[in-house]
């Protein structure tokens, strides 16, 4: 197969495509250019990121397309059931990003109970003066451990962050109304594991129990809104790692400012790739720029896996 991979792919997942004989070709592509470039190069695979649209006028102008694949978890950016309407195949990597996802996820909370988010931007341009100052600024932080984490949307992301969660000695409950088994097993470097039960509860009791929320959910439909936010805790912290459109930015800037939030981290925004900035600029929100499956590991895992199922399909 000739397969086109027009927001890149790990060496590690070209090498194994390679190496069952199919040909790879990484050229960026613009949109507007992508529909001539399959159709002139015969390409039989298109694999893509966020970045990419596959949409119902590319599919229709491509008939030569065979499959289509996202490295990552949502397919928001391609229209999955016109294209499987037409005989095309389309598969994404839910496993490959779980652990990267999860990792990132605790960056935001370690650096938000200590307040780096913050001293990170006014440490160099006020350090030499007011030292003091702000070491007294930062000298109210908390611990994660024995503290409550909820989790909404408890599939392979939600429970690798519950695996980290139990690691550290916190509570651990979660909302999903597709979930029915709360055990979750931690596994030790040595490895000795162990097993734990999340607390299955419902969206507002998550809410209005836990120190901390995670959301690790599909789709772009909002799940928490203004009157969900009055339901957390006071002092209660939000991560955003999932789509930018389940959280209201609105409501999340006005609960940030009169409560009952004290702060919150986002790795991904309603308007990307031109966040609000209003968002951008607060001060008690940690960001960066989804890069929650951005890591080495996770990359490779994404092009093996891409790869393994290209290669299962060429063969079927």
């Amino acid at each position: 197969m000739k397969i086109h991979a027009n927001d890149g792919m790990s060496p590690a997942g070209i090498a194994r495509l390679q190496s069952a004989g199919h040909t790879v070709d990484t050229t960026k592509v613009a949109q507007e250019q992508l529909i001539d470039y399959l159709n002139s190069n015969a390409i039989d695979a298109l694999m893509v990121r966020s970045a990419t649209q596959v949409r119902q006028p590319l599919i229709d102008a491509c008939p030569g397309l065979k499959a289509v694949g996202r490295g990552g978890v949502g397919m928001d950016n391609i229209d999955v059931d016109y294209a499987r309407s037409k005989g095309i195949a389309v598969f994404n990597t839910p496993a490959a990003s779980s652990q990267s996802v999860a990792e990132l996820v605790f960056a935001h909370l370690f650096g938000l109970v200590r307040f780096l988010h913050d001293a990170n931007r006014q440490v160099p341009l006020e350090g030499d003066q007011r030292f003091e100052a702000l070491k007294k600024a930062y000298a109210s932080g908390i611990e994660l451990r024995g503290k409550t984490l909820g989790i909404i949307g408890f599939g392979r992301i939600g429970r690798a962050v519950a695996q980290m969660a139990f690691g550290l000695g916190m509570r651990v409950s979660a909302f999903d109304p597709y979930a029915t088994d709360g055990s979750v097993s931690v596994s030790f470097a040595d490895g000795q594991s162990l097993n734990f039960q999340a607390d299955l509860m419902s969206l507002a009791e998550v809410l209005n129990s836990s120190d901390f929320v995670t959301l690790h959910v599909g789709g772009k439909n909002q799940v928490l809104g203004a009157a969900e936010m009055a339901q957390m805790k006071p002092g209660a912290v939000l991560i955003n790692a999932a789509r930018g459109g389940v959280v209201d930015e609105v409501a999340l800037l006005h609960a940030l400012d009169h409560g009952p939030l004290a702060a919150a981290g986002l790795d991904v925004f309603v308007d990307e790739p031109t966040p609000a900035v209003q968002v951008l600029m607060h001060p008690k929100v940690s960001l960066t720029p989804h890069i929650g499956a951005a890591t080495l590991e996770a990359q490779d895992r994404i092009g093996e896996e891409l790869a393994d199922q290209i290669i299962a399909l060429a063969n079927a």
